[in-house]
């Protein structure tokens, strides 16, 4: 699939930079984040730029729109954008253009939304600033913007906030606001990051019909291979500031002519490959570590039976009582997980998948006991741990058995710890329960430091912070401390997803690995399903808080019986390799 848009390549360039370079005054000096640049785009095109993080993408698409922050500056070269040269232009000149003229759709839609203020009156802000609409009729026009992004329920969507709606719902809002002017241009960055492969297909679908409805041009900002060649017209491949190939989609897919496009290729998970090889062709793979033997292996470690989780609802209350926040009449409560029944054997690993809001970040919560579940038994080696309240299951023994290593690498580590005291953070709090108790001093160091070599993480990096540290670096200390209590049952929230694919592909042989030595079982909880495909022997699919198929991994991928399965499977968007 390819949903090129019409280009008339006669006209000259919408968008044309020449020569860009971006420059940003750190502590350490002057930084080059973007180097000598050249695109052009013409009208009604989708120009795909891809690349990993520090490649200099979004640095180029904030010099085009003009909003770098302080530290930074455009040095040397031209932006034209409809003829107005952007590096000279007036701040108020250029002011004007944005959102009505040129628009952005941000990676992180509730940062990109006013927490305290209805999206409806969001996007009647943007329509009044740029005369699209008076205040008297700003709240009609604003609700046939919602109407655009197909939002449900748009009249009473206008007066939500934007944590009363899921990452999906967000995301259209800030579409909504991106599109309300109907500019001619059109910068999508990482529009996608964090959605599921539904939701994705959804979002992106959308925004290539209402552009191509309206000859708008887009640059579509990712380092998801497979979206850009099913959305992209051409291909720009940027490494370190550079641009290092470009090319029609087709062409750079079929064909890339660099090494490092060649890296991204081969680190895209995709069909017919492994672990393994997701590497880069120069890290010849080591031989896979021996499996160590798992006493009973095979034997359940984990049985969930009927696992339900239910929270309150109440109906909301009308006229002058909502006025006040009195709140309206108890209504039948809201089933989050209904109802389901499985079990993990010793060293298995099992795939949790489906879509935002299907249940299964609340089951894994519940099977950390971070959450009590309203009915249901979660049994661990014989012992029901749900009769364990949550507030007290941090001081049973029971709790180093079991740990999880979290979707952020970054929210997940304390700002104020260094790499070191991070993973050693459970080792302390857990001592009294675990084997290396009462470990301290040198001792306790060379434990962290038997645990960052195990993870591949250098001891040099150790005494750092995490704002010192890459993402792949900060994964590595997410999963060293969550080994660092010798679990049997691990957890994975989502482990990669903010990760770049060459990135992705070290963490995910990395856990396969540490699987293997340590024997372990994994829940690996993902919306990924090739990631899934490649670490998960059995996969469950979750819908609406319950399993509607569960079976091998690959028999499922190879023919799912269940409709909605298929619709998972037909959502993911494929480079074609």
């Amino acid at each position: 699939m390819n949903m090129h848009t019409g280009t008339n390549h006669m006209q000259p360039p919408l968008l044309e930079v020449r020569d860009l370079t971006v420059e940003f005054a750190t502590r350490r000096g002057t930084v080059r984040a973007v180097e000598r640049v050249d695109l052009t785009l013409a009208k009604g095109e989708t120009l795909g730029i891809v690349g990993e993080s520090g490649s200099g993408k979004s640095v180029t698409s904030y010099a085009v729109m003009r909003i770098l922050d302080r530290a930074g500056r455009i040095a040397e070269g031209t932006i034209s954008f409809g003829g107005v040269d952007i590096g000279a232009a007036s701040e108020g000149t250029v002011r004007a253009l944005r959102g009505r003229e040129m628009s952005m759709i941000f990676q992180n839609p509730r940062a990109a939304l006013n927490p305290i203020r209805k999206v409806g009156k969001q996007i009647e802000d943007v329509l009044i600033e740029h005369v699209q609409a008076q205040p008297s009729d700003a709240k009609e026009k604003a609700i046939e913007v919602l109407k655009a992004v197909r939002i449900a329920r748009p009249e009473e969507r206008y007066h939500a906030y934007p944590f009363e709606l899921s990452g999906g719902m967000c995301q259209r809002i800030v579409i909504a606001l991106a599109l309300a002017c109907r500019p001619q241009l059109l910068i999508a960055d990482e529009p996608t990051t964090g959605l599921d492969v539904t939701t994705q297909k959804a979002v992106m679908d959308l925004v290539v019909e209402l552009t191509r409805a309206r000859n708008m041009s887009t640059l579509l900002i990712t380092h998801d291979l497979g979206l850009a060649a099913a959305y992209c017209d051409r291909v720009m491949v940027m490494e370190k500031g550079r641009v290092v190939e470009t090319a029609t989609a087709e062409a750079i897919f079929r064909a890339p002519q660099h090494p490092y496009t060649r890296k991204l290729m081969r680190a895209t998970p995709r069909k017919g490959v492994t672990l393994r090889d997701l590497l880069p062709e120069d890290a010849a793979p080591a031989a896979a570590a021996p499996a160590a033997p798992v006493e009973g292996a095979g034997t359940p470690l984990l049985v969930v039976e009927n696992l339900v989780k239910e929270y309150p609802r109440q109906t909301p209350a009308t006229g002058l009582a909502g006025a006040f926040g009195i709140k309206g009449a108890a209504a039948d409560p809201f089933r989050a997980v209904d109802g389901i029944s499985f079990s993990v054997a010793k060293g298995e690993s099992l795939g949790l998948v489906g879509e935002s809001g299907c249940g299964k970040s609340t089951t894994s919560m519940m099977l950390m006991r971070l959450l009590d579940p309203t009915s249901g038994r979660i049994v661990f080696k014989g012992e029901d741990l749900s009769a364990i309240p949550a507030k007290r299951f941090a001081g049973s023994p029971w709790r180093s058995r079991i740990q999880l290593v979290f979707q952020d690498p970054t929210d997940s580590l304390n700002p104020r710890y260094t790499a070191a005291r991070a993973i050693a953070d459970p080792l302390l709090r857990m001592g009294s329960r675990l084997s290396g108790s009462g470990l301290a001093g040198a001792a306790l160091r060379a434990k962290v430091e038997d645990l960052a070599r195990l993870v591949g993480l250098p001891a040099s990096l150790l005494d750092r912070f995490p704002h010192q540290l890459s993402g792949g670096q900060k994964a590595r200390v997410g999963i060293a401390r969550a080994i660092a209590p010798d679990p049997e049952l691990v957890i994975l929230d989502e482990p990669t997803a903010a990760l770049d694919v060459s990135v992705q592909a070290v963490v995910l042989n990395l856990l396969q690995e540490l699987k293997q030595r340590l024997g372990m079982s994994y829940i690996f909880v993902s919306h990924d399903l090739e990631v899934v495909r490649m670490l998960c022997d059995r996969v469950i699919v979750m819908r609406a808080g319950r399993i509607v198929e569960e079976g091998a991994t690959e028999a499922i991928m190879a023919a799912p019986e269940a409709e909605y399965t298929r619709e998972l499977l037909a959502s993911i968007p494929h480079p074609p390799l």
